[in-house]
């Protein structure tokens, strides 16, 4: 091959390595195609919003009048802001919600009054679960999304951040001196995982 050619082909893949990134060019055999992919992120993103609306709520349903109270509410409103957001994208892109609503109504608004119910600091810690899940799915998630879906991508990066804002304001409130700390982290966490993973699929 002539240096032409070896130049024009040199070009060619400096043009490809360039390429903005797209949403799903890292999907690997047999994972959802692109559409299906977003689908299942706003899916499972309203979802867990809305759970975890419902848990601030059932705290704020037994501590709303503690001191804590306002630090709790604080954060429920800002998950309200998020769980808006959602709710507006489902209903702009025709996205079906989960069929598992009711079970994520009634079982976050049980979590967060069971926790609240055993004092702050195991509220907090119920906080600190959750919201480190939470945090962790988005960024999985901001990091698959591509420039064409920098919208999404950029609501999901801010949204992270409040959701590490509510972690660190749970440790900050004491959530690891919740008597059998380390063994509510790893069985909220569980859940929380599990219901993201059914959330995204049903």
């Amino acid at each position: 091959m002539g240096s032409t050619g070896v130049l024009a082909e040199s070009g060619m893949s400096d043009k490809a390595s360039k390429r903005p990134k797209q949403t799903g060019d890292n999907r690997l055999p047999g994972d959802p195609d692109r559409e299906t992919l977003i689908e299942r992120m706003i899916r499972v993103d309203h979802a867990g919003e809305f759970g975890a609306a419902r848990i601030y709520a059932g705290q704020l349903a037994v501590l709303g009048k503690h001191p804590v109270g306002d630090t709790i509410r604080h954060m429920a409103q800002q998950e309200e802001k998020h769980l808006a957001a959602f709710e507006e994208m489902i209903v702009e892109r025709r996205v079906r919600p989960t069929l598992l609503s009711p079970i994520w109504n009634a079982a976050g608004f049980a979590l967060g009054a069971a926790t609240a119910a055993m004092g702050e600091k195991a509220a907090m810690a119920c906080t600190v679960a959750v919201e480190d899940v939470i945090q962790e799915h988005y960024a999985e998630q901001s990091a698959q999304l591509g420039e064409d879906q920098a919208e999404l991508r950029d609501l999901i990066d801010e949204f992270r951040a409040e959701e590490i804002e509510h972690k660190e304001t749970g440790l900050a409130h004491d959530a690891e001196q919740a008597p059998g700390y380390r063994v509510m982290l790893e069985f909220i966490k569980a859940g929380s995982r599990a219901a993201i993973w059914l959330s995204t699929r049903i």
